[in-house]
């Protein structure tokens, strides 16, 4: 049944089309969990550190069973030769994120104002928070984006299938980031519809990063396993850099660590089920 349906979803529309939908899906469920904020203006920090390692566990399973496994499968060669697409693709990825990290302004959702990171500015906290998270965003849409372009060029290891589940499992860490925007900037003192539109805006850039990425794998086909790994390599980097540290500054490390083997369990699952 779902594979009828997602094979019908296949045939419908074009890739481009596809990855729009997926992420607008994705999209969706953040701004779902920026409404809590309507609702609630604190949250248990215990519950929130499960959270950001929830989110964490999803990223990190994505990174390999989404993306570096059929970049890999999808290599030609052996050894050494068959990987280096992987290697290189997951290297440009972090690279990436890292320049991106040292020219946006941006600061995450735990640390104090004086911890900005990126070029010096006077900009409001709440914009800095917004634009940590959507540089957090780059990557998943990007992924997304360039998996149901490949699925479109019928290369091994891309799979409608595992595009979807990719999909919902990005969708289903989006919730909990909303939340997670929101509920601090309405601590701040922000009304509940600015904290609401600041935490669903920050998952905007997902469907536009989907889009260039399909659309460039379909273009340029043999750039593929370098992208499906760019992406590993960019949300790696993100888990590393910003949302571990997040889990670290309280008490509730042990949370955070069941909440990233949870995350990690709800991405491997969806991903061999589906794909």
């Amino acid at each position: 049944m779902v594979n009828d349906f997602l094979t019908y979803f296949y045939a419908i529309e074009s890739p481009v089309i596809q990855a729009l939908y997926a992420t607008l899906f994705t999209w969706g469920l953040t701004a779902l969990g920026a409404a809590f904020v309507f609702f609630f203006k604190t949250m248990n920090r215990a519950v929130f550190d499960g959270m950001l390692g929830f989110t964490g566990g999803v990223m990190v399973a994505a990174s390999f069973w989404s993306l570096l496994s059929p970049a890999i499968d999808m290599s030609a060669g052996e050894g050494f030769i068959k990987v280096m697409p992987s290697a290189i693709g997951f290297l440009g990825g972090a690279l990436f994120l890292f320049g991106l990290d040292k020219v946006m302004p941006h600061l995450h959702i735990n640390f104090k104002r004086d911890e900005a990171e990126g070029v010096k500015t006077e900009w409001h906290r709440s914009t800095l928070l917004v634009l940590a998270i959507t540089l957090h965003n780059i990557p998943e849409g990007l992924a997304v984006g360039v998996l149901f372009g490949g699925v479109a060029q019928g290369l091994e290891g891309a799979t409608i299938g595992g595009a979807v589940a990719l999909a919902i499992g990005i969708g289903i860490q989006n919730f909990p980031e909303g939340i997670a925007v929101s509920m601090p900037l309405r601590r701040q003192g922000l009304s509940r519809l600015k904290s609401f539109n600041y935490g669903q805006l920050s998952a905007a850039v997902e469907p536009i990063a989907a889009m260039l990425g399909a659309w460039a794998v379909m273009t340029f086909e043999p750039i593929l396993p370098y992208a499906l790994a760019f992406a590993a390599g960019a949300m790696i980097y993100v888990v590393v850099e910003e949302v571990i540290p997040e889990t670290q500054r309280d008490k509730f490390t042990d949370v955070a660590v069941l909440g990233f083997i949870a995350g990690f369990i709800v991405m491997m699952s969806l991903d061999v089920a589906l794909g």
